[in-house]
């Protein structure tokens, strides 16, 4: 059966952890998508200019354990063999090749930076935008946008935090699914 909607839910995933895990899941509950493409960002420029990004190899071994297993979701490498920058523009364009829909998937803190974003008027023109609640911050579509909310229960969580806090092997499970842990691990090592 072709496809004809795909979410895509992009991010650097360094790690992917629970709160991950609950957008996908409230995504592919919602009944909008026949797939929900998880697309690893090989240069993350927006981080990898501020701060230390763990390998793209690393990372996508982080997410296929991370995510495989969810109901809709596939893993995808294609921004980590696209050469130069992954702009979320250029993914999208390439998957409207394969479907006739993408909605990008994005959290709420993210949304009020998509007028910055790399050739943001072409993208808004192109996709839909469905908005994932994070604790504090309001769902504020920006101007322009084709919105709508993921309906979940905001998770207080980043990859930020986890990097950022010295846990061990049972720390790391109240965060991040335990496949994930020994990869995680063996790279901060």
């Amino acid at each position: 059966m072709p496809l004809s909607r795909l979410g895509l839910f992009g991010g650097t995933f360094d790690p992917p952890h629970n709160g991950h895990v609950a957008a996908l899941r409230a995504a592919a509950q919602t009944g909008r998508f026949d797939v929900i493409e998880v697309t690893v960002a090989g240069d993350p420029y927006r981080k990898s200019a501020i701060s230390l990004v763990h390998p793209a190899d690393l990372r996508l071994a982080m997410a296929r354990a991370a995510f495989d297993d969810l109901d809709l979701v596939r893993v995808s490498d294609r921004e980590i063999n696209r050469p130069g920058p992954s702009y979320t523009i250029d993914t999208v364009q390439e998957l409207l090749d394969e479907v006739d829909r993408v909605d990008v998937l994005i959290g709420a803190d993210l949304a009020p930076q998509l007028p910055s974003w790399y050739r943001a008027d072409e993208l808004r023109d192109l996709v839909a935008l469905g908005i994932i609640p994070r604790p504090g911050t309001p769902l504020m579509a920006p101007e322009g946008w084709n919105c709508y909310e993921i309906a979940m229960a905001p998770v207080d969580l980043s990859s930020t935090f986890l990097r950022e806090t010295p846990l061990d092997a049972l720390g790391l499970k109240l965060f991040m699914p335990e496949e994930v842990i020994a990869i995680y691990q063996g790279a901060t090592e």
